[in-house]
């Protein structure tokens, strides 16, 4: 049997311009990959282009800094941000849970189910609760404690904890899969772009802590979830994805909350998968989903 062509994903944004696509095909072509998909997103508000292509390359272009080289003149002609993932590399991540776990188990299960295409380092929790879940999956569980109220000097050493595990296990991805601590600026910083959380409300309605509560005292109709990157800005950062459930006036705060749990953990896992097949572009607060 033929050894299979390596695949890779050009993610790509610039300012738009008449003939990037023709730019970018072409040179694919001529360098003799073969595109297997395609698509592209020009935004009249912002003016910037964005693309995906997802490509296979021939052998002699076997690792993505070299595909990198070769696209030099047309990042600097279009003013491109590009990067360029190799499908042979799995993402690494780690993630954090407090003490509800409905999200870590789905992607864990997922995860072992070979539904997302990334590798879990380890998990990490500031309580013991989801320990033997943890390990049960064959994962390294690192308990960090810190309490709500903490000394900011003791919740950036927590959180360089955090880092290091990430680091340890090459982890370049956090997810904050119900990690009920709000990350410091610095940390957030840190990990620009590389954390995402789920927050258990249909953003911006309900924002902060309680939202189910919220939502219950405020009569609502839909009960929703959000997957969102990490900012300095509590429940501010770009969205990824959104999804809702219908309601009614006969259920309980309770129920309004086992609703909710079942779409945070769609909602999450939906925007991991999206990050680790490299379908998310960044445009100013907002994104660009390619699905």
């Amino acid at each position: 049997m033929p050894t299979p062509s390596p695949e890779f994903v050009l993610t790509l944004s610039c300012p738009d311009a008449p003939g990037i696509v023709h730019s970018v095909s072409g040179l694919l072509y001529q360098a003799g990959c073969n595109i297997m998909d395609s698509q592209q997103y020009g935004d009249a508000d912002t003016g910037l282009f964005f693309m995906r292509v997802h490509f296979s390359a021939p052998e002699h272009l076997q690792d993505a800094a070299h595909l990198s080289l070769l696209f030099g003149e047309v990042r600097k002609r279009f003013d491109m941000q590009a990067q360029f993932h190799d499908l042979r590399v799995r993402p690494k991540v780690v993630i954090a849970v407090s003490q509800h776990g409905h999200c870590l188990n789905d992607l864990l299960y997922r995860w072992k189910a070979g539904q997302l295409a990334m590798d879990v380092g380890a998990v990490v929790s500031n309580h013991t609760t989801f320990a033997d879940l943890t390990r049960s999956y064959g994962l390294a569980f690192h308990h960090l404690p810190l309490k709500a109220g903490e000394a900011a000097e003791t919740k950036r050493a927590q959180e360089q904890a955090i880092f290091t595990v990430m680091q340890d296990c090459g982890a370049e991805l956090l997810v904050l899969a119900r990690y009920m601590q709000i990350l410091s600026a610095e940390f957030c910083a840190q990990l620009e772009g590389r954390a995402i959380n789920i927050h258990h409300s249909f953003l911006p309605s309900f924002k902060g802590a309680r939202p189910y509560a919220q939502a219950y005292a405020r009569g609502v109709k839909l009960i929703g979830a959000t997957a969102h990157y990490v900012t300095a800005d509590l429940d501010e950062g770009p969205i990824i994805e959104q999804d809702v459930e219908r309601v009614d006036h006969t259920m309980s705060a309770a129920d309004l909350t086992a609703v909710g749990q079942d779409v945070e953990s769609v909602v999450l896992a939906r925007a991991v998968r999206w990050q680790v097949e490299h379908r998310i572009l960044r445009n100013g607060h907002k994104t660009v989903v390619f699905r």
